[in-house]
């Protein structure tokens, strides 16, 4: 994998990761990350990446990891960074993966790039705080409800939450906890406190971004969208993705009985497979010039 810093217009710092440098065929897939995550690319999907023809590229969200924090960011401004990363890496076209909170950036670049975004997939998707017809708190565990809204409060509430030392219980399921026996354990690489070493910047201007307006619309996608969510979920209930399918004109849904916020991911690789068909051509290199 390739790691460099990018420096962008306004002075920030991202740190992005690519793991084929250079224009070789393969099919550009950039992975917006959990919270709080880094932005690494999704090692479990590393060996399924190298025979579909994947290039992964992503960047660490401004106060995670490497990236200079950026408070006040919304789906749209996270969306211009991508930009800047893919023009500076020479990327034209692409598609898009997003995990939990990643999978509503996800859908916030594919709103603003239109044609630029070939296909876009997502695992637990959030919805947006403004969505007409859905109780967006409802069946949240008491964690989550905590943080979110007192990021609803505002940015300042959301800081003095986090600093109050109070403990987040995501409450997992058993098919959550026994993803983490498999090759999906490998989020703990890339989560919490290491993911932050400059404080929480990261995970408190995500949680305030999912209460705010995006700054764009995605009922706008015109890219293929597939929304996985886990029936069971009770980080970002499953009716956000059912919200989604009924108002993104170009989505479809899986829903996915008995799985959680976590073991949704045991869809990633099929997933995958999906995004890779939706695009023009397979990877001569990969496929054996079939």
């Amino acid at each position: 994998m390739n790691e460099t810093d990018l420096r962008l217009a306004d002075g920030r710092t991202l740190h992005v990761y690519d793991s084929a440098p250079g224009d070789d065929g393969r099919l550009p897939v950039f992975w917006h990350h959990g919270t709080p995550n880094l932005g690494v690319p999704p090692e479990p999907l590393a060996e399924a990446g190298e025979w579909l023809g994947i290039r992964w590229f992503s960047f660490d969200r401004p106060g995670y990891g490497g990236s200079t924090a950026a408070p006040g960011r919304t789906m749209a401004s996270v969306a211009a960074d991508l930009t800047a990363v893919a023009d500076r890496l020479g990327i034209g076209s692409f598609a898009l993966m997003g995990y939990s909170g990643g999978g509503s950036y996800a859908l916030g670049s594919a709103a603003v790039l239109g044609d630029r975004v070939e296909a876009v997939a997502t695992f637990a998707a959030i919805a947006p705080y403004d969505a007409i017809g859905l109780d967006w708190y409802d069946g949240m565990v008491a964690s989550g409800l905590k943080s979110l809204r007192a990021a609803a409060a505002g940015r300042d509430a959301k800081v003095q939450h986090e600093n109050s030392g109070v403990e987040y219980d995501p409450e997992f399921t058993a098919a959550d906890l026994a993803m983490f026996e498999g090759p999906w354990g490998w989020l703990g690489s890339v989560a919490g406190e290491k993911s932050m070493p400059n404080g929480p910047d990261g995970l408190i201007d995500d949680d305030c971004s999912y209460v705010m307006p995006w700054g764009c619309d995605p009922t706008a996608i015109t890219a293929p969208v597939l929304l996985c969510h886990g029936d069971d979920d009770g980080i970002i209930p499953s009716t956000h993705g059912r919200w989604l399918a009924e108002h993104l004109p170009t989505a479809s849904l899986r829903l996915y009985p008995g799985d959680g916020h976590v073991s949704v991911l045991a869809h990633a690789e099929d997933s995958l497979e999906w995004i890779r068909a939706q695009t023009a051509s397979p990877y001569d290199g990969a496929l054996g010039n079939s």
